[in-house]
């Protein structure tokens, strides 16, 4: 049901790749590019011409955009970035959004026209260059990871420290942090649909056969990563916050690091070893060992807070274990941004800023007189288990849209009719 082709990744140039991307607050993987579709070789025996128009200009003009756009869409710089950046990416969204309730109108209720097109989108994360696929379950997908990627490089933008106007360090607004935190639960929606209502109407050939950008594991593991990039800001305004209580840092801190342990058990098996994809499992094992290191650190506040011994000596422990995890996430950093296409990281701030101060600082007087007590490898045995709390941050319920109204008077000729049913997934 729908043949594939796999081009490999020594066939041409159509895959171009920034050797930088500038500063990286969010991890954003390269841009699916679609390529070129003739609609009228493919549809013209069973669709009127006024669709099958329809379908080539609103497909041809995300291929224009996506193509000169896309290369430079993850590159970040300041200036542009509320500027031509953010306008492109909201052009392009809009684009895919025209798009796709047209799009639908090919697979409403079974219908026969979903095997009818060969769709074409280059990869990033796969060794293949490309995948072509004769379904149109495929397209939706693609589409909708594109919307999700087309997210996290807004939110990566809003969350770019900016000179303030009275000529202070750099910073995020509070506006751009909540505003983040929307769009991530938005990407984490869109992404979540794929999962859930898109991947399982592909027959399981062409499941196996889907590039690893749009494996399942990848695309949980990107919506657990905007999850968890959420929960980040959010603590980073509670640790701004002089009514957040310790237990309530601790607590989205211990949700943080569940969020990344799951991102990367989804990517853990699956081949990212080609330039994005190699980026892609570094930012997760940094941010998992990120967030180790911030829901020890609280852990161990709160545990310094008794009035035993033993609970003074899991303080130390589970300080010492954020000391260690802490410098191994700066390791980790580090390779992330070494790994190609180059990055930095922008001006500390938020949730780092203030733990990378106060990580050393603290372990160091809490440990100063047991020193001799606590080697690394002792520290990680006695490390006390941080606690389990239910994750409170969930995915927007998007839903994909009604097929487009134009469809109502189609007759699709060799097949039945479209209809007007509202497509779930």
């Amino acid at each position: 049901m729908g043949c594939f082709v796999s081009t490999p990744k020594d066939s041409g140039g159509n895959r171009r790749r920034p050797g930088s991307i500038g500063e990286v607050s969010v991890y954003v993987p390269g841009l699916r590019i679609p390529k070129p579709v003739d609609f009228a070789q493919s549809l013209g025996d069973y669709l009127s011409k006024n669709i099958v128009e329809r379908l080539s200009a609103l497909r041809t003009r995300i291929v224009v955009m996506a193509g000169q756009e896309g290369p430079t869409i993850t590159r970040t710089k300041r200036k542009s970035a509320t500027q031509h950046g953010g306008s492109t990416l909201a052009d392009l969204q809009q684009a895919l959004e025209d798009y796709l309730p047209v799009l639908l109108g090919l697979v409403e209720n079974g219908s026969h026209l979903q095997y009818k097109v060969q769709f074409a989108w280059v990869n990033q994360e796969d060794d293949a260059e490309e995948t072509a696929m004769a379904n149109a379950w495929y397209e939706v997908l693609s589409v909708l990871h594109l919307m999700a990627t087309l997210s996290l490089s807004q939110a990566n933008l809003l969350l770019l420290p900016r000179m303030s106007t009275d000529g202070h360090q750099p910073k995020v607004s509070e506006e751009s942090r909540r505003a983040s935190v929307d769009i991530f639960l938005k990407a984490a929606g869109y992404l979540d649909c794929a999962v859930r209502h898109v991947l399982p109407q592909l027959p399981a050939e062409l499941r196996r056969n889907l590039p690893v950008d749009l494996a399942e594991g990848v695309l949980r593991a990107l919506c657990l990563q905007a999850l968890g990039q959420g929960v980040d800001i959010q603590l980073g305004m509670a640790i701004d916050s002089t009514k957040a209580t310790l237990a309530v840092k601790r607590r989205l801190a211990c949700e943080m690091v569940k969020y990344w342990q799951q991102a990367q058990d989804n990517i853990m098996n699956l081949p990212l070893a080609n330039g994005w994809g190699e980026k892609h499992s570094l930012f997760v094992k940094w941010k998992y060992t990120e967030a180790k290191a911030a829901a020890y650190y609280y852990h161990g506040l709160i545990l310094d807070e008794g009035n035993t011994e033993k609970s003074h000596g899991m303080a130390v422990a589970a300080l010492q274990a954020a000391d260690e995890y802490f410098k191994e996430s700066k390791k980790l950093c580090e390779a992330f941004n070494a790994a190609p296409p180059l990055s930095r990281n922008p001006p500390l701030w938020g949730t780092m800023k203030y733990l990378c101060e106060k990580i050393p600082k603290d372990t160091s007087s809490k440990v100063r007189i047991n020193r001799d007590l606590y080697s690394y490898e002792r520290i990680l045995e006695t490390a006390p288990t941080l606690p389990d709390f239910a994750l409170a941050l969930k995915p927007d319920e998007y839903q994909l849209p009604q097929v487009d109204s134009s469809w109502r008077t189609e007759n699709v000729k060799g097949g039945q009719s479209g209809g007007t049913n509202h497509l779930n997934g």
